[in-house]
């Protein structure tokens, strides 16, 4: 057991295995003779998802360590900027039901009591507009920099929506060229090793054994290492998240120069959700739903009704819809053994606040800054990954849970039940019980890193109308003056970007014309 550990396998591709292999392979410098040894393994009969189309701003610092360009990233995956997610309907249905939670943290946040100033001064202005300039742009269709900014640089924080196919073709043709990855075109037949000792190889079809000292399973929700080989629990949360379906298309713009949002667009249904998600030449646009409250003929007829609103009624009578079913949870551990999952073979939740793609970023980084180097320290290193994420998947289920919970939707027994409190985390319950007396702060959370911060659970709270009570007593952090010092310095703000700014479409059309441009003189 005292040995070095010098050789992964990871068993599936996908944005989920070439992106985990990527981060790996940058950080311990596998296209080095004296790096580590990297081979992903590939299905050739598995097609990707490909629906998870958001990230997170964290994607950026992937993209940069991991050395593909900006302008490479968007001329290879039709991707387009995203600043934050727009919910449409999700407090009571009514007219004007709409609040953002954007990607950029409240100004002046954490240095005096923003909330509670805009409770009792500017609550005629939704919050995330009136403490955050970055709603402003997401209305108006602007680009979250200029088109001499650098790049991954931005004014303001933003990620991407992307084309999942074509980014999974772009990391694997970066692994293979650039990082020194070795990729086989293979189906895994059998995992080698006793349940209860490590795995000492995988049997493939046409290749043979593949030994290695660490197997990473990034196989999707079949979970063949971790679930199949050594039956690691799955923790089923349909109980606490209830949507289990969605239905997913791809449409075209009414007009070749339509604009393109600047967020994801989340829409409230009887039983779930439509997202609406702008690419530079298609909309992917799904309702995910819960199957005990809908059925598949409903849903479908909602979302070709959503499409009505600006489509033609022949294209949306031609769109393919797909139907993925899935089982909201995660594994009861993520590292066992010499075995950790990465991706859906650790679990999924849904797509609410693209929390996918996120984690499967900080899987990966804490596998490359924790990789041991001798095999007689795995088992610590594994313990201290499942305490970390079992921390980071629960606030995740929490932060999730909170948007439907604050709803005052009365129209269907799907928003009703998820109001009920049986339905909540006991940790969520003490908190919303908090936060009627305190705004959010950093002291509810606990990790350096977190998966949401404060400033993430104050836009949610406030923009479904949560009310925190005045206090009674004076509190120097309730600084009426500073607060209205940050809401006037955020209105300059407004004016300053939405003036120096361009559109969407129009940065990212400037950037696919340099990147010919790069092209023609490399020739």
């Amino acid at each position: 057991m005292n040995k070095a550990l010098k050789n992964i396998v990871i068993v599936g591709g996908g944005t989920a295995g070439w992106l985990t292999a990527a981060i790996i392979a940058a950080q311990h410098n596998s296209h080095h003779p004296d790096g580590v040894n990297i081979t992903l393994i590939e299905s050739p009969d598995i097609k990707p998802i490909g629906v998870g189309e958001g990230t997170w701003p964290t994607m950026r610092n992937s993209l940069e360590k991991i050395g593909i360009s900006e302008d490479d990233f968007f001329r290879c995956t039709d991707a387009s900027f995203k600043q934050g997610s727009q919910f449409i309907g999700w407090n009571n249905g009514q007219v004007n039901d709409s609040y953002y939670h954007p990607f950029i943290a409240p100004h002046g946040f954490g240095q005096t009591n923003i909330s509670a100033n805009w409770q009792q001064f500017n609550s005629h202005i939704p919050f995330a507009h009136a403490i955050s300039f970055q709603p402003y742009l997401c209305d108006h269709g602007c680009a979250p920099k200029q088109p001499q900014t650098p790049e991954y640089a931005g004014v303001a924080n933003y990620g991407y929506h992307l084309n999942a196919g074509k980014f999974a073709a772009l990391l694997q043709q970066h692994c293979i060229a650039k990082l020194g990855i070795k990729h086989i075109s293979d189906n895994v037949i059998k995992v080698n090793g006793e349940v209860k000792e490590n795995i000492t190889s995988v049997t493939t079809k046409n290749n043979g054994d593949i030994s290695a000292h660490l197997f990473i399973d990034c196989s999707g929700s079949n979970a063949l290492l971790l679930g199949q080989h050594y039956q690691v629990p799955f923790i089923n949360k349909k109980d606490i998240l209830f949507n289990d379906t969605a239905l997913a298309v791809q449409v075209p713009y009414s007009k070749p120069d339509a604009p393109i949002a600047s967020h994801t667009i989340s829409t409230a249904q009887k039983a779930g959700w439509i997202w609406d998600i702008g690419l530079p030449t298609r909309r992917g646009v799904g309702y995910v739903y819960a199957s005990d409250y809908l059925t598949d003929s409903e849903a479908e007829t909602t979302l070709r009704d959503y499409l009505k609103q600006d489509l033609p009624a022949e294209a949306v009578k031609e769109a393919v819809i797909r139907k993925i079913s899935f089982t909201p949870g995660h594994r009861e551990n993520f590292w066992h053994k010499n075995c950790v999952a990465v991706g859906m073979a650790a679990g999924f939740l849904e797509p609410l606040e693209a929390s996918a793609l996120a984690l499967v970023e900080l899987s990966a980084n804490m596998i490359a800054k924790e990789l041991p180097a001798n095999m007689s320290i795995i088992e610590i290193t594994a313990k201290r990954f499942n305490q970390r994420f079992h921390y980071r998947w629960q606030r995740i289920i929490e932060f999730l849970k909170l948007h439907y919970l604050l709803s005052k939707r009365t129209d269907s027994p799907y928003w009703l039940d998820n109001q009920s409190a049986t339905s909540v985390p006991q940790r969520l319950q003490e908190l919303i019980k908090l936060w009627r007396f305190q705004a959010p702060s950093y002291n509810d959370f606990s990790e350096i890193e977190e998966i949401f911060p404060a400033a993430s659970y104050q836009y949610i709270l406030y923009g479904m109308g949560f009310i925190t009570e005045k206090r009674t007593t004076s509190n120097l952090y309730d600084n009426t003056a500073l607060a209205e010092k940050y809401a006037f310095e955020n209105r300059q703000l407004c004016d300053k970007y939405l003036a120096g700014l361009p559109k969407n479409r129009q940065l990212i059309n400037h950037i696919l014309a340099r990147g010919k441009n790069k092209n023609i003189h490399s020739i």
